[in-house]
């Protein structure tokens, strides 16, 4: 079996790089600096027990892979990039392969499905970085992290399982689920506090922000119809496989969001984590000031090349201002 990550970021570079070490053919799709810096030393991958360099094939286009009846695609770029992403994928061949979508929010599974026909969603929990190319960290301990897989929009297949037993021996959890989607409504909830990290830094006080952001997001699952389940009520047996640890002499640097703007990336996951709420809201007659104020923060931080901490909860409240 051979195993196709593509985005090297974050979850897409500890995955790869698992993946590899534990003997699984890996061929990465990466870009810019993170491209050229795993050709030329490879892929340094930091957790629990764990500091080295990987060997990883990489290449910077889907075109430069010959695509095989049995590979299986994980998509791990952020969602701004999914549309791009997929009509590559096609382009380069690709068409029967499953496609796992490794990303947070609930919006790249049915953009996938609109191209290619085996589409598995994926709730992922590692808590990982990237800010340095071709170096990614992972802060969990004893498993890198624990992996929910199953069909869109429901069921499972035989490729979930060869997901699972892909994912064990390499020291992240996998585990089948034939709900998957409620799962990963649930890890939305929890990401819809991305943009706060981002905007003010990981240790800022986020006042009644999480709170109200959270009350419009389960009335407008309500209004919709839509099943979640609380990430916070993990079976037993899942919720210590992967807790966050400290690594020595290594920071983390906050949410996915934050690492975005500390690459300078040019963009940020808001419209697809907050801005779905206000999506749904939208549609179903619900409304949702606070996730749009969020997003409209969101977009401004790119614009104006704003870092974490550069944002007060003072600055985040007057945009929130009196729609409360």
């Amino acid at each position: 079996m051979r195993i196709i990550v593509y985005g090297l970021g974050a979850i897409g570079g500890c995955v790869a790089g698992l993946l590899a070490r534990s003997g699984t053919e890996v061929i990465g799709i990466a870009r810019g600096a993170m491209l050229d810096a795993v050709r030329a030393d490879g892929l340094w991958l930091k957790g629990h027990d764990l500091d080295e360099a990987v060997p990883l094939t990489v290449v910077g286009h889907p075109t430069e892979i010959v695509f095989r009846n049995g590979d299986m695609i994980l998509m791990c770029m952020k969602a701004q990039h999914m549309a791009g992403a997929l009509e590559d994928l096609r382009a380069a061949g690709a068409a029967d392969q499953p496609l796992f979508c490794l990303q947070n929010g609930v919006v790249n599974e049915d953009m996938a499905l609109r191209l290619f026909p085996k589409v598995h969603g994926v709730m992922v929990w590692m808590p990982a970085t990237y800010i340095d190319p071709g170096r990614v960290l992972c802060f969990a301990a004893p498993k890198f992290g624990v992996f929910e897989t199953g069909l869109f929009p429901g069921g499972l297949d035989a490729d979930d399982e060869r997901f699972v037993d892909a994912f064990d021996p390499a020291g992240m959890a996998g585990f089948t689920h034939p709900k998957v989607m409620a799962s990963k409504y649930g890890k939305l909830l929890m990401n819809l506090e991305n943009i706060l990290n981002a905007a003010m830094g990981p240790e800022a006080e986020k006042g009644p922000l999480p709170d109200l952001m959270r009350k419009e997001a389960l009335a407008v699952l309500d209004a919709a119809g839509i099943a979640w389940e609380d990430r916070a009520q993990l079976v037993p047996e899942r919720r210590g496989l992967a807790q966050i640890s400290d690594l020595p002499g290594e920071a983390r640097s906050g949410s996915s969001s934050a690492q975005s703007l500390l690459r300078g990336a040019g963009s940020i996951e808001t419209d697809y984590l907050n801005g779905e709420i206000t999506r749904l809201g939208r549609l179903h007659g619900v409304p949702t000031p606070v996730n749009a104020a969020m997003q409209r923060v969101g977009a401004r931080m790119v614009r104006g090349g704003l870092r974490p901490g550069d944002l007060t909860l003072a600055d985040l409240m007057a945009e929130v201002g009196n729609t409360v």
